[in-house]
């Protein structure tokens, strides 16, 4: 088989994998929590929030800046995992991609 051949057979498994794992990742999700877990966080791998949950004893009508500045640091926390978690699973899918010349 020519090189042309089998790096198109190669892309074209890589493309089935990565649209597997990423199928899979919006499924997958990941939890962060502030303010020793007054506020916790759920975000998909895909990139969207799925909750926020917020301890009652956190909401303090004379401080609700504090209570933004948790829910926020959480949920940041949990887009990050998230993104990381992503970064990995498809650094996986494309872990044995030889180009040439690169």
């Amino acid at each position: 088989m020519s090189s042309i051949g089998k790096l198109m057979k190669q892309a074209q498994r890589m493309q089935q994998d990565a649209q597997r794992v990423q199928a899979e990742l919006a499924a997958r999700t990941v939890e962060a929590s502030s303010g020793g877990g007054a506020v916790k966080a759920v975000a998909k791998c895909d990139g969207s929030l799925v909750s926020i949950k917020i301890d009652p004893a956190a909401v303090n009508p004379t401080d609700v800046a504090m209570l933004e500045d948790l829910v926020l640091s959480a949920a940041n926390q949990a887009l990050n995992q998230a993104r990381e978690v992503s970064a990995q699973e498809m650094a996986k899918v494309t872990q044995g991609l030889s180009l040439p010349g690169m």
